[in-house]
């Protein structure tokens, strides 16, 4: 295998420079390692003159530390770009100049066009979108990415970004209602002109800094219980809400709302009235949010570099691969589990009903149950179930990451119960955690020894028994001392049965 890489990813935008660095072994792996974020506000005092020389400073500054970070953290590759502010200046090419001349520091400016295909790449490596649009509301402009069977079709960028729209039109603090209606007209008016969105079909996925907020104020509010963002879902309702809140606060109290970061406190409400203008133009009552962006379709762009589109295909599989990757799991033993889950799931297709959505969360489990023996192996099941409810998995839902953290963090002991992730699920969770999690179990105590010394199961029953037959060519004599200890009980409870082990090779006189 191809050694690691250190790969840096800057983005000076109209009111944030962010660096992120991505650990990577191109086509195999990949993992957030560091990320600094600082507001410069790049686009403010901007004139017909370009840049304002305060804020051309402000941005220097950043952009020397983010250089010398990594520069001392020996980073492999630094891929630097400059959005919406530096484009539309008219200093703004002499400033990347700058730049490059004091900093060694590339930065590439990128069209509305591009920037708007590189949002779309970092969104759909995350969310499983196939039709529909993606969204990148920043501080200067904003794009919207048409995408049609998991491709980019075209792109759009217009000024509506969140300090832009806030320089422009509002005064008061609170908002006033002429300001307000002004803001939302220009927002209207702008959004006319990308006549496409107006017939697009499909979902709406959002990602920026804005949407991040705004999702996170939501998140906050209704008692969320994950940490991760990844797939979430801000309705029309709740944005509404939101909306609401954020127009009749003054700044004072808007900086201590929950979710919201107080360094966007003053311009986020734009952003806000852009995401609904756009969503009421496609007739969508909710938004995906999308943890990347930007930063990470660059980053795919390198990361997939061998394919003509840096999107991966079977987002869900990759993601849950990776994490697994991430984590060092121990890929024999995991595989194993994963069949002796999937063929005792299969066999009792009749009893619980179930199809491919519960199967896939059962195999996402399997391959995921023992990363956490990485923090450690005491309680490595609630390490196991953290490391994916923190990360996330790309192209699941909340509540299917809730349920695949859940199956791990009761693979090996005790009663699973919902907790906290009960206000995800939907009617039946409860018992499908319960079957999900006894399959789970049962593979691995029938895996206890990693050793695949259990080649298959066989399962038969009647209205009072469950027969489990293991095939082997020597007797499993671990195996199956631990399975009933530990695991046939929980079964025995999942399936209503009296659960019977045998094998089709007997016990030597010594065993």
């Amino acid at each position: 295998m191809p050694d690691s890489q250190r790969i840096a990813v800057i983005d000076l935008g109209s009111n944030t420079a962010r660096l992120i660095v991505m650990n990577a072994v191109p086509g195999y792996r990949y993992r957030l390692e560091d990320e600094i974020r600082e507001v410069v506000r790049l686009r403010q005092g901007m004139d017909a003159q370009g840049l304002s020389e305060e804020a051309m400073n402000r941005a220097f500054v950043t952009l020397r530390l983010f250089k010398r970070f990594c520069d001392s953290t020996y980073v492999d590759e630094i891929i630097a770009t400059a959005t919406s502010a530096v484009r539309d200046a008219a200093n703004g090419r002499a400033f990347v100049e700058r730049v490059r001349q004091e900093l060694g520091l590339d930065l590439r400016i990128l069209d509305g066009e591009r920037e708007a295909y590189y949002g779309a790449i970092g969104a759909l490596n995350d969310v499983s979108l196939r039709n529909g649009a993606v969204v990148d509301i920043g501080g200067g402009s904003v794009q919207i990415s048409q995408v049609a069977d998991r491709r980019y079709v075209q792109g759009w960028s217009g000024p509506l970004g969140c300090l832009a729209l806030t320089e422009r039109f509002v005064r008061s603090d609170p908002i006033g209602d002429g300001e307000l209606k002004a803001l939302e007209r220009e927002i209207q008016r702008t959004l006319h002109e990308v006549k496409w969105l107006h017939e697009l079909p499909g979902e709406l996925v959002a990602l920026g800094g804005a949407i991040r907020n705004l999702a996170r104020m939501d998140a906050r509010r209704c008692g969320y219980p994950l940490t991760t963002l990844h797939g979430y879902t801000l309705s029309l309702t709740a944005l509404e809400q939101l909306i609401e809140q954020l127009r009749t606060l003054p700044l004072a109290k808007r900086i201590k709302l929950p979710g919201l970061r107080s360094d966007r406190a003053d311009i986020i409400l734009p952003g806000a009235l852009v995401a609904r203008a756009i969503m009421q133009v496609m007739g969508v009552r909710a938004l995906t949010v999308s943890v990347n962006g930007l930063r990470e379709g660059l980053f795919f762009e390198h990361f997939w570099r061998h394919w003509d589109e840096p999107i991966i295909a079977d987002i869900r599989s990759f993601g849950v691969l990776n994490l697994a990757r991430i984590y060092h799991y121990q890929k024999k033993h995991a595989n194993h589990v994963r069949f002796l889950a999937s063929r005792v799931f299969e066999q009792l297709t009749p009893l619980h009903g179930y199809g491919a959505p519960e199967r896939e969360l059962l195999d996402a489990a399997a391959l995921l149950h023992d990363i956490g023996a990485i923090i450690a192996y005491e309680n490595h099941d609630v390490h196991s179930q953290t490391l994916i409810v923190t990360n996330g998995l790309p192209g699941f839902t909340p509540r299917e990451i809730a349920l695949i953290g859940l199956l791990t963090r009761y693979h090996r002991r005790g009663t699973p119960d919902l907790g906290e992730c009960a206000p995800l699920m939907l009617p039946g969770d409860d018992l499908l955690l319960l079957r999900l999690a006894a399959i789970l179990r049962l593979a691995e105590y029938l895996e206890r020894g990693r050793s695949s010394a259990v080649d298959d199961v066989v399962v038969s029953w009647s209205a009072s028994t469950l027969r489990l037959t293991l095939i082997a060519d020597e007797y499993p004599a671990v195996e199956i001392w631990d399975t009933q200890r530990n695991a046939l009980d929980l079964m025995r409870r999942a399936f209503e049965r009296e659960v019977l082990l045998d094998s089709t090779v007997a016990p030597s006189p010594l065993a």
